[in-house]
């Protein structure tokens, strides 16, 4: 197998996994007349540069990445979201199911929060529309515990051997 012959295969490998991965078939370009397949015309359509930033957008919306991309911008703007006296006493744990969850240090930061969600949540809505968060969960801190992982068995757990 020659090179050439090696990296078409490659190519069309790649654009078929793509395609079966997102469900979608690949349109292929067309051979414009005086075109061989594989070859372009320099300075022709579509050879203009392109900047990075419109490159990269363009390719996480083709491979479904905005979503989760707006959602880590979330994360990391929520000091400015919140605002600062508010993130000095909350902290993002992360983003489950479309409920974005946020640990407060005290119970009464937890209610005031929960009090004011449905203005963060319209606010939300609009600042980062394809993040896809429907929900805000504001959790206060709790007594320790032994459950670790959303899984639980019932019962009493470990202190049922316990004398």
């Amino acid at each position: 197998m020659t090179a050439s012959n090696r990296s078409e295969f490659l190519a069309s490998a790649y654009l078929h996994a793509k395609s079966v991965w997102r469900g979608k078939p690949v349109r292929r370009r067309k051979v414009r007349s005086g075109e061989t397949e594989g070859e372009g015309t320099p300075f022709g359509f579509g050879r203009d540069p392109k900047a990075l930033v419109d490159v990269l957008s363009t390719m996480a919306t083709d491979m479904g990445w905005s979503a989760e991309l707006d959602q880590a911008r979330v994360i990391e703007e929520w000091a400015e979201f919140a605002g600062e006296s508010t993130a000095e006493h909350t902290t993002v744990i992360g983003i489950s199911n479309g409920v974005l969850q946020v640990q407060c240090d005290s119970t009464t930061w937890a209610t005031e929060l929960r009090r004011l969600r449905g203005e963060m949540l319209t606010r939300l809505l609009k600042e980062y529309p394809d993040a896809e968060i429907r929900d805000l969960r504001f959790m206060a801190p709790g007594a320790p515990s032994w459950r670790h992982g959303p899984r639980t068995v019932q019962g009493r757990g470990p202190r049922d051997t316990y004398g």
